[in-house]
């Protein structure tokens, strides 16, 4: 039997997020436009500390996540999301770059595809992709935000990506 799905409204500096968990862990984290059909007063443990652990992100205070996960998808976006996992907080990386840590090079459209998939954005850091040449390219959230996150990274790690 699926478990419940539990919805809250988090205020972030960049907008409403709109963050859903089952009792296995967070599902889905969006950014959202629709702030009334969300009660902010719901909540589940994984709710909770997800809204701790980005807090602690947005002040500059936290570079990885630790809230569970539940994650969908197919295994091959599964392969992906787990690999974005791994680009480290304040850097980025290519599509090919995910592709090839996949051991499959030639997916770099697939890898796209399932990073543009990714239901939990900024926890698994699809905002840290970018085009081979450099440029900002593709973001479920806007790029505006995407650059906001990557500025945001480069400044509390004391980096300079762009």
């Amino acid at each position: 039997m699926e478990t419940p799905l539990v919805l809250r409204m988090y205020e972030s500096p960049l907008g409403p997020i709109t963050i859903s968990a089952t009792e296995r862990g967070v599902s889905r984290l969006s950014f959202s436009s629709d702030e009334a059909s969300v009660d902010s007063r719901v909540s589940n443990a994984h709710i909770e500390r997800c809204v701790r652990e980005l807090d602690e992100y947005f002040s500059g205070t936290r570079r990885a996540f630790d809230v569970p996960l539940a994650l969908g998808g197919t295994a091959f976006e599964a392969r992906v999301w787990q690999a974005l996992l791994a680009v480290p907080f304040g850097e980025t990386c290519s599509y090919l770059d995910i592709a090839n840590s996949i051991r499959n090079p030639k997916a770099i459209r697939a890898v796209g595809r399932a990073n543009g998939s990714n239901p939990i954005g900024i926890i698994v850091p699809c905002h840290r992709v970018i085009g081979g040449d450099g440029s900002l390219v593709g973001y479920a959230g806007e790029l505006w935000r995407k650059r906001w996150l990557l500025d945001h990274e480069a400044r509390v790690a004391g980096t300079q990506l762009f």
